[in-house]
């Protein structure tokens, strides 16, 4: 399962050098907006340490990590979501996205234009989510009647629910509200999957600051980015661009030295990693052996038969059971045999839901 998350912010808040850092790819990031035209693209490895110990213990011919892809999207401007600064086109790429990362510039800076003239990220903020937002207030009112119009004539329960719906979110959208604040049921949510609701992506606000202030405790704009987040339930994640992108070029100990050197405990962008798979409910369970270490991401809540599934469609239509041991009792067994012997591994069926650091064989016939 693959994750996507768009970096989209306003021109020159540091998109490009954080996607430089993230892929460690040389696209163009220059000093004057719609640098980036078309979408970039660059996949990484999550770190795992899970996965550094299994591989030590199988020494195997392969070893996959999970992948994470990233898309530096264009710089957006106001009337964006009415075709200005080519927004329609940018827009677009962004309803591709399973999490929108939007960076916020959090410093000054007289040697780096602002397209607006002055630094005040919460006006940044608000000018992207309004662009959001009349998007997907504009797909609505397009939709609408021709929904309404079936559900008279169908009488069908979802065409009938659907209305209901997208009349909700539009009242939603016309009152700057974001669909994701909405409190949408399951149900809900799966009726509008079709429309790629831009408001309805779960977001991290991404503050820019200055290398000098990095582990020195919140500035003013910072402070107010939190505060912003805050009301909206989602969160915030600081990091400076260009030192990210320093530490892209490092061996692992020269970036542990310069972490070190600056006080901080981890790069922002394992920080961001992390925060994206919390707010998308993604988990990983792993496939060990000789021939291939592997980790998979799955989404909290999927049964064995459908993680089976990730693997190959072949394995879920097949799907028997699946043995599982947990990563910790692996740990503290050593080996896959004493965690036997201790009555610790599980023969499990498909309807068991998957663990985060679930140690999975299945068994499938087709």
């Amino acid at each position: 399962m693959s994750l996507t998350a768009g970096i989209v912010g306003l021109p020159n808040v540091g998109k490009s050098t954080l996607f430089n850092a993230i892929t460690n790819q040389k696209i163009l990031a220059e000093n004057y907006p719609f640098a980036t035209i078309e979408p970039n693209v660059g996949v990484v490895t999550v770190k795992d340490q899970r996965m550094e110990k299994l591989k030590e213990m199988y020494k195997p011919n392969r070893y996959i990590p999970t992948a994470y892809e990233f898309t530096d999207i264009a710089g957006l401007v106001q009337g964006a979501s009415k075709g200005e600064g080519l927004g329609n086109k940018f827009l677009s790429h962004i309803r591709e996205v399973d999490a929108i990362v939007e960076v916020v510039r959090c410093f000054d800076d007289g040697k780096i234009i602002h397209v607006d003239g002055n630094i005040d990220p919460i006006r940044d903020i608000e000018t992207i989510n309004l662009e959001l937002i009349m998007s997907d207030l504009e797909i609505i009112n397009s939709r609408l009647e021709k929904v309404e119009k079936k559900a008279r004539t169908s009488k069908n329960k979802d065409d009938v629910l659907e209305v209901e719906i997208l009349k909700k979110c539009q009242k939603s959208l016309e009152e700057n509200k974001p669909l994701r604040l909405l409190g949408l049921t399951d149900e809900e949510r799966q009726l509008l999957k079709s429309y790629s609701f831009l408001t309805l992506k779960p977001i991290i606000y991404l503050a820019n600051i200055k290398e000098s202030e990095l582990g020195q405790g919140d500035n003013e704009y910072l402070t107010k980015v939190k505060k912003y987040a805050e009301s909206e339930n989602t969160k915030v994640i600081s990091l400076c661009a260009k030192v990210e992108e320093e530490l892209s070029e490092l061996t692992i100990e020269e970036k542990e030295e310069m972490l070190e050197g600056l006080g901080l405990d981890s790069s922002g962008l394992d920080k961001l990693i992390t925060a994206t798979y919390d707010i998308l409910g993604l988990a990983t369970y792993f496939t060990v052996g000789k021939d291939e270490v592997r980790a998979w991401t799955f989404r909290k809540g999927m049964n064995a038969k459908q993680c089976a599934g990730i693997i190959h469609s072949d394995f879920e239509r097949g799907f028997i059971r699946a043995e599982v041991i947990s990563y910790d009792d692996l740990i503290e067994y050593e080996t896959e045999q004493k965690v036997k012997e201790a009555g610790k591994a599980r023969l499990e069926g498909k309807d068991y839901l998957m663990q985060d650091g679930d140690i999975c064989h299945f068994r499938f016939n087709v």
